[in-house]
């Protein structure tokens, strides 16, 4: 499908001679780890096409890479289009673009609502993007296309990575489950596969370009290669990953439970940089909810899954997604949840409240909660968690754990003087650099002994430099680069250069709010 819908460019236009290069551009995402990718992909195809990177509050061009999976999505976007209008009126060469998987759903909507959006595309066409800017400016008309399947796979684009010390790759996109909540497959398709090469071609040059770490993304990782015939494709995947020198950190989302093989879980155990981290989506702990959402797996089944992966994986930090108020769902049902949250022991868990989208079946279900039953069981159920995350981390204390120091500082480092990063079980760890001792860069890796621990992260102050430990790694002297290509100023240690990046969540042109599917906050509300 593809439309063109004249626009009233309030203000008048730029000159259709003016070139890309002269343009900044900003890229703020909405949604899951799959929207960040996305959005990676979108900046690539941005910069090839002259674009800059803006470096500050206001852009030439702004793209909304969003999300649909819950109902406040709809609200970020309009509510920031809205914030746009009167700066577009002011700035008259200024675009605005939608894309992701709201835009795949709501289509013309989006032009209706915010006719000054001057371009809409899909799921399925990311890097028809630059096309659509310049066919906007050139022809005074909003462009809307929307494809009905993918037309290139993305991961073929260009790239402009948020991060040079970790990366997303994809490895699938799609889906082909049924969940009755989930409007994923309808506005991303059925799953397709990427061939095993491409993938391990793509995670070479990112560790060539110094990354330590990458994230394996797919809507269910762990059905890879059912495209092409191969049923242990995954594990296969993930000790391939085993083989590349360099690569320090594996991880991988979202696995579903009905497809989860001890394969799988051997190839976690048996692969050093398979990190002993798994996020394995609960969505309830109720069978009869279970049926009702089409998740082709029982509790016992998932409590089973758990204590396969703790048995080889014995320090193995477990994170889910569950949603409260599913149609239908009554307090026993409710009780049951409770009951595997409370086996389960995760480490920390996406709670959402069941947010009716149109187009799924649930939302035709009978029997929908009123809002007031749904926030007081969200709130015992997120208080269950709460108090059971602060119980294992507690568990944390006095354990010698490798941090690898991200940009992104905590809300209190100014006060604190700590820096913060993840272990590799993926806990937020903040720590402290003692007197005397190097500074790590983001990148960088350091060993330290947890000192206190909180529900939601872990501190580690280390009394003297016999304490810590400093690894300075190949992607710590990437970001040195980074930080010199950019025109920064590289700190011996980088710490100063880290604080700036973290100060709003994000770095130069992309910002990041997230929904859906966890990316790394320290929880979800």
């Amino acid at each position: 499908m593809s439309l063109t819908i004249p626009s009233p460019a309030p203000g008048g236009t730029p000159s259709p001679d003016e070139k890309p290069a002269d343009r900044t551009y900003q890229v703020r995402t909405f949604g899951c780890q799959m929207n960040v990718h996305d959005s990676e992909r979108m900046s690539g195809m941005l910069e090839a096409a002259g674009y800059v990177r803006s470096e500050g509050e206001l852009a030439d061009v702004v793209v909304f890479n969003t999300c649909a999976v819950r109902e406040n999505a709809d609200n970020k976007l309009y509510g920031n289009l809205g914030i746009l209008r009167p700066v577009k009126e002011a700035n008259p060469g200024m675009q605005i673009a939608v894309g992701g998987c709201l835009a795949q759903k709501d289509r013309e909507t989006i032009l209706k609502k915010a006719p000054w959006v001057d371009a809409v595309f899909g799921t399925h066409n990311v890097g028809a993007l630059p096309a659509l800017l310049e066919r906007a400016r050139h022809n005074n008309e909003a462009q809307l296309e929307i494809l009905e399947s993918l037309d290139v796979f993305p991961s073929t684009l260009p790239t402009k990575r948020d991060s040079v010390y970790a990366g997303w790759v994809s490895i699938s996109v799609g889906c082909n489950n049924t969940c009755t909540f989930c409007i994923v497959p309808a506005l991303r398709g059925k799953e397709k596969d990427r061939r095993p090469g491409d993938i391990l071609a793509e995670i070479q040059a990112l560790v060539d370009d110094g990354a330590i770490e990458v994230t394996l993304l797919g809507q269910n990782v762990n059905s890879y290669g059912v495209e092409f015939g191969d049923r242990q494709a995954f594990s296969k995947l993930l000790r391939a990953c085993g083989e590349i020198p360099g690569l320090e950190r594996v991880r991988f989302t979202s696995p579903h439970p009905a497809a989860f093989t001890d394969d799988v879980i051997d190839a976690m155990a048996e692969t050093p940089n398979v990190m002993p981290q798994l996020h394995m989506p609960l969505q309830s702990g109720s069978d009869k909810v279970l049926r009702e959402m089409k998740r082709s797996y029982r509790s016992a089944k998932f409590l089973g899954i758990l204590d396969k992966v703790r048995e080889k994986i014995p320090h193995a930090a477990i994170s889910t997604d569950i949603i409260v108020g599913f149609p239908g769902e009554t307090e026993e049902d409710f009780q049951a949840t409770l009951d595997v949250v409370e086996k389960s022991r995760f480490a920390t868990a996406f709670t959402f409240q069941y947010s009716k989208r149109p187009g799924t079946p649930a939302a035709e279900l009978p029997d929908q909660l009123p809002k007031a039953v749904v926030q007081e069981r969200f709130e015992r159920l997120t208080a269950l968690q709460d108090r059971i995350a602060a119980e294992e981390n507690a568990r944390q204390l006095g354990r010698r754990v490798e941090v690898m120091v991200t940009a992104q500082s905590g809300r209190k480092a100014g006060e604190t003087h700590r820096l913060s990063g993840r272990a590799q079980d993926q806990r937020l760890v903040h720590f402290s650099v003692p007197a005397g001792a190097e500074t790590p860069r983001p990148g960088d890796l350091v060993t330290v002994t947890i000192t206190e621990a909180a529900a939601f992260h872990l501190v580690a102050d280390p009394a003297s430099a016999a304490d810590y430990s400093l690894r300075r790694s190949r992607a710590g002297d990437a970001w040195d680069r980074s930080q010199a290509d950019s025109c920064g100023a590289p700190a011996p240690g980088g710490a100063n250069a880290g604080a700036r990046a973290g100060a709003g969540g994000s770095t130069g042109g992309t910002s990041i709010v997230p929904l859906g599917m966890p990316s790394l906050p320290l929880r979800a509300r």
